[in-house]
């Protein structure tokens, strides 16, 4: 296997993973209108750090730490708790939401990214399994095919996610004070809902 099929195979699955609806989604959905093109590209880069460091730890050998099922239940019930808050969070804030762009501090958009994916339990089930089995495919062709995988998998995110917030960055005009709360409404609604839903798939 070549650099260039690492590096396209990484794209591609990371970007089926992406256009799945999930906490990242919702979040680039319900921030952008405030934060403008910007916030896609800002959340991943967080996203990005995270993943980064998981990568580490996983070439470090920790992935069998991991994955014990305690830990994994455990991660499993805290990312739900975090997503049902978020969500909750969201829904709180519909009366005082305003439709304009923020020119305030972007930080907590990078945190918002660390944030959703850890959140998100099958973020960690990902790297375990499906991550994993690239991330030791790679690293068998050397430390340049492990670079290739990591900017094919994260450029896929990038991609999607600057796409999402681009077209509705560049819809505004389109998106109404009423429509904006009713999007925020759906995002919190959703993000609650997988909470709800990855809390009930842990078995204990």
């Amino acid at each position: 296997m070549n650099f260039s099929s690492i590096f396209l195979i990484s794209f591609l699955i990371a970007l089926s993973g992406a256009l799945a609806p999930g906490p990242l989604l919702a979040v680039v959905i319900a921030e952008t209108p405030r934060g403008g093109f910007k916030t896609g590209p800002l959340i991943i880069l967080g996203h990005a750090i995270l993943e980064t460091l998981m990568v580490g730890v996983l070439l470090l050998g920790f992935s069998r730490f991991i994955n014990n099922p305690i830990v994994v239940k455990s991660i499993s019930l805290l990312g739900a708790a975090v997503l049902i808050y978020f969500g909750l969070k969201l829904i709180i804030t519909i009366p005082s939401l305003q439709l304009k762009t923020e020119k305030k501090s972007y930080k907590h958009l990078a945190i918002l990214g660390i944030t959703m994916s850890l959140a998100n339990p099958y973020w960690t089930i990902w790297w375990l399994t499906i991550g994993l089995g690239l991330l030791l495919t790679a690293q068998k062709v050397g430390l340049i095919a492990i670079l290739f995988f990591f900017l094919g998998h994260i450029l896929a995110d990038f991609t999607w996610y600057s796409l999402v917030s681009f077209s509705i960055s560049r819809g505004k005009k389109l998106l109404t004070a009423k429509r904006y709360k009713i999007l925020i409404t759906l995002c919190g609604l959703s993000l609650i809902l997988l909470g709800i839903y990855f809390g009930l798939s842990v078995k204990i």
